[in-house]
């Protein structure tokens, strides 16, 4: 990855329909496509979340797609983001599904 672009890190939970609905499976897919790291798993209360870390117009885009895309078959109410910040380097390799 390249160093001309900051790098940023963002936790997210996404609130709605959005387990039983392929969500992390397309989450993943939508990150590797984006060139972002990270992960994303299912919560006890019925959420999805994870970290997403990139340089910041892929973050950006990663934030985009969690609030309004999301799987064919999800329903996104809301999607809330926390701690976003400057980072030096990634701290992951790729992005993955978390159980």
């Amino acid at each position: 990855m390249s160093s001309n672009g900051s790098l940023k890190s963002v936790d997210y939970e996404v609130f709605g329909n959005v387990q039983g609905v392929c969500f992390r499976m397309y989450t993943e897919g939508e990150a590797k496509k984006l060139g972002v790291v990270g992960w994303v798993k299912n919560t006890s209360k019925g959420t999805v979340t994870g970290q997403v870390q990139g340089p910041e117009e892929k973050v950006n885009s990663m934030k985009s797609w969690l609030s309004k895309v999301g799987s064919p078959s999800s329903r996104i109410d809301r999607t809330a983001f926390s701690n976003e910040k400057a980072i030096a380097k990634l701290e992951y390799t790729s992005f993955s599904v978390r159980y």
